[in-house]
């Protein structure tokens, strides 16, 4: 077969059922190849950003690779975005680059870039396949390194005459996982630690989501009653209404927050690489307090704390193990503490402003499972305070940071959660930098819901602008955009609100909707954060 129908042959073995794209005309033997398997949809972007942005939001709610194309250098470039969102965020996603012909290379071709030389600095792995045989190789140990260890994204880059290469090819086996555990030597210091501590606090990163441990960490913190704390923008990896949550380490944390770090005399690191907002500027734990850091990567270990008691392991399989012993705990006073701080954190001021009227109220019409996604900005803040998580699975969103990611995020999450309500949230400038991909979700049918904080600003950037040059505004003001009437106008239902009512209505009117609903907010410019103005 040609080195394109063995792409197709490898995509379909691994379980692929959706590839995001722009189609580019160096990458169109793939294309027919994918044409004629019906088992995998061929999903038609708007621009390579958003498509890469789609099936990272797709792998996260799958728990599948994304998989994503585009062509040469000019593709390749947009997407990057969602690659190095991927990185950050450790998403398996598998990349595949139409490249120039292996002939024009090192000419400067047309669109050419050094592909893999171009995303190996921020993929897991960036290769450029030179011989068809090869294919099913290459492709498949891509899938694999995607997959297994810490997961990231991969880059193949496919010169266009290789695609059209005929060979005769030998697959091997799809990926099945591997759950490394940690040694009884490990165990046995885990638990001496344990034994020592008078105020532990266990952090949850992302390791336990992708290793769907977050049962096994609820019995943990039963079995042991110990108090845990979610890791930047990890909030589902824990039931926050559950007795042992004490908060959520990310942007703008309370103050009280990160005291029950300061206060605490062993950190237990599950599954979270400890990163700069995590540990607010590498700042909340000090040197010489003990640390047991799990990670499925070594890597991770030590690149920022020292731990005491390093266990390169699955997060799932360390939680198993500690749940075959019994040690004497008396942390109870201690759990209660860390709640105490962290539910006065979550409490509704008295005058609400209306981006804090919207959360109260997404937390108390949308279901449990459903899944919200959201975008950089100020108004992250309020989702970060206020909302709730209830359920396992249901926030996605970018440690990365990235603006543009909310909504096709959303789209992708929805194509792999059909069933299950998918909500957006956006400030102005993050929408419009991937509103195309809204005429996406109209086209194949996606009824998710965007909520879209209007400030007709950057509000973050506005808001650190007032911080370090007061009164001196330049670049953040936006322009007036009419978001509700742009989605109208392309086909999916738009509302504009004004109070909280309005929001209430337009909301319960978006549960019925067989199409996109873009709710626009239209929030004070002035109220820069959760707690502040700009006066």
């Amino acid at each position: 077969m040609t080195g394109a129908q063995a792409i197709v042959s490898c995509m379909k073995r691994e379980g692929v059922k959706k590839v995001f794209c722009v189609p580019g005309e160096s990458y169109l033997p793939l294309l027919d190849a994918i044409y004629e398997e019906p088992n995998i949809d061929l999903i038609s972007n708007r621009h390579e950003g958003g498509a890469a942005f789609m099936a990272e939001g797709y792998a996260k709610a799958s728990g599948k690779p994304g998989v994503v194309m585009a062509t040469r250098g000019v593709g390749a470039a947009n997407l990057s975005i969602g690659v190095h969102t991927a990185h950050q965020d450790s998403t398996p996603m598998v990349i595949l680059l139409g490249q120039v012909h292996r002939k024009f290379r090192y000419r400067e071709g047309f669109q050419e870039i050094d592909l893999d030389r171009y995303f190996s600095t921020f993929a897991k792995w960036a290769i450029e396949i030179q011989d068809a045989e090869r294919v099913p190789e290459l492709i498949q140990r891509g899938f694999r390194i995607a997959q297994s260890g810490r997961p990231g994204p991969v880059v193949l880059s496919l010169p266009e005459d290789m695609l059209i290469e005929s060979a005769d090819m030998t697959f091997g086996q799809p990926y099945h996982q591997s759950k490394p555990r940690p040694s009884q030597q490990e165990i046995h210091e885990s638990l001496r630690l344990f034994r020592n501590a008078k105020r532990p606090l266990l952090i949850a990163g992302g390791g336990v989501k992708l290793s769907k441990a977050e049962h096994l960490l609820i019995k943990v913190a039963e079995h042991f009653r110990i108090p845990v704390m979610a890791a930047f923008r990890r909030h589902d990896v824990f039931p926050n209404q559950h007795p042992n949550y004490v908060g959520h380490l990310g942007l703008g944390t309370s103050r009280s927050i990160i005291d029950t770090v300061d206060q605490s005399d062993l950190i237990v690191a599950l599954g979270t690489r400890l990163s700069e907002v995590t540990t607010q500027d590498y700042s909340i734990i000090q040197p010489n307090k003990p640390i047991v850091h799990i990670d499925i990567d070594e890597q991770c270990l030590g690149k920022v704390f020292s731990p005491h008691l390093g266990i390169v392991a699955d997060a799932g399989e360390w939680l198993s193990a500690l749940l075959e012993h019994n040690i004497q705990t008396k942390w109870e006073q201690w759990i209660t503490q860390c709640r105490n701080r962290f539910l006065q954190t979550v409490l509704l001021p008295e005058q609400k402003d209306i981006n804090t009227h919207v959360i109260h109220i997404l937390s108390t019409y949308l279901p449990r499972d459903a899944i919200l996604t959201n975008d950089a900005g100020n108004f992250a803040g309020w989702l970060h305070k206020f909302y709730l998580f209830k359920e396992k699975n249901t926030y996605i969103g970018p440690t990365s940071g990235a603006m543009g990611y909310g909504m096709p995020a959303a789209v992708g999450a929805k194509m792999a959660q059909p069933l299950k309500t998918v909500v957006s949230l956006s400030g102005d400038g993050g929408f419009f930098m991937t509103i195309q991909e809204l005429e996406t979700a109209i086209r194949y049918d996606i009824p998710i819901i965007c909520i879209v904080f209007n400030n007709q600003m950057y509000g973050t950037i506005r808001m650190h602008q007032e911080i370090h040059y007061p009164k001196r505004v330049i670049g953040t003001e936006l322009g007036t955009i009419h978001f509700a009437n742009m989605a109208e106008s392309i086909g999916a239902v738009g509302v504009q609100v004004n109070d909280k009512e309005q929001f209430e209505s337009a909301l319960r009117q978006a549960f019925t909707n067989d199409k996109p609903t873009v709710i626009e907010v239209n929030s004070d410019p002035s109220q820069i954060s959760v707690t502040k103005t700009i006066e």
